[in-house]
């Protein structure tokens, strides 16, 4: 038996289909199995001869709507809820092949992707799993945004939101990948938007594919959707996912408690740029079974 942690990928292929949220396309993906250290990468296979698009920070094209890879001409968008879902579940090794440029947004939450992986069985390979093991803190502001990471010896993430609006206000949420249990905890908050926004983007042919049935919309006063909320704080919930999606980016998983208040896709984007700049700050290397982990 190996006494360090391993790198993990699934049992075997999944596929899924559904709708774009800002295309507004059916697309059809296909989650396979791959070799350790590979990665996670993403095929476009409506573009044949493409390059595979790697998962990591420095493909990042856009961050002003979605989180979107790209690389030599072909995108993929709206990654942030299937590489949450791959972050929360701990997996290292998949190739996603997609027939469009857009992720589907499903139910608007990682829940149908983190069930259908769970279902499919995730499994150990024969290599180290690799983390950044942080040593002393980095911060980075933007007015009264910020993301920080502090020396933890697990993976820890805490979210803050501050809204204007009475039925979200001030919320917190923390998440420990070794303590709670992502599926039932994390995944299935879904992604949130208010009435007039939604009709500002479908006025620039945005959010074609959104709808009650794949976010929560909120008025000035009310939910619309019938069922109300999944939990009494989804909303920071699912700020919580996205960042793990925003944050897998790095390419390798954290030892260490990130902190983000009132942040998004671009601060979090920003802060892994910040991090990587201060090398003195972590460290790199594998987790063995009887260390602080």
């Amino acid at each position: 038996m190996t006494d360090y942690i391993a790198q993990t990928t699934l049992s075997k292929s999944i596929s899924f289909s559904g709708v774009g949220m800002h295309s507004g396309k059916l697309t059809r993906l296909i989650i396979k199995p791959a070799p350790k250290n590979h990665g996670i990468k993403f095929r476009r296979v409506d573009l044949p001869g493409t390059q595979d698009i790697q998962a990591l920070y420095k493909l990042v094209v856009d961050t002003s709507l979605a989180t979107v890879l790209g690389t030599n001409g072909a995108i993929v968008s709206t990654i942030e809820h299937l590489m949450a879902g791959f972050s929360g579940l701990g997996i290292d090794n998949v190739l996603v092949e997609i027939d469009d440029y857009e992720i589907p947004i499903m139910d608007g939450s990682a829940k149908i992707f983190t069930q259908m992986m769970e279902a499919a069985g995730i499994v150990y390979q024969d290599a180290p799993k690799h983390y950044f093991i942080v040593k002393k803190p980095i911060e980075l502001f933007d007015h009264d945004k910020s993301v920080t990471v502090y020396p933890e010896p697990c993976f820890k993430i805490t979210c803050k939101i501050d809204f204007p609006h009475p039925l979200i206000g001030k919320q917190e949420i923390s998440f420990d990948r070794e303590k709670d249990n992502f599926e039932k905890e994390i995944s299935r908050a879904r992604t949130f938007g208010f009435v007039q926004d939604l009709e500002l983007l479908k006025k620039f042919s945005l959010g074609k594919g959104g709808s009650l049935d794949n976010a929560i919309v909120i008025d000035e006063d009310r939910i619309l959707n019938e069922e109300g909320l999944r939990y009494p704080d989804e909303f920071v919930r699912h700020k919580l996912l996205d960042s793990l999606g925003d944050f897998s980016l790095l390419g390798m998983p954290i030892k260490g408690h990130i902190i983000t208040n009132k942040s998004g896709h671009t601060l979090n984007h920003s802060f892994i740029e910040t991090f990587l700049k201060n090398k003195d700050a972590w460290e790199t290397g594998p987790a063995i079974y009887n260390d602080a982990s």
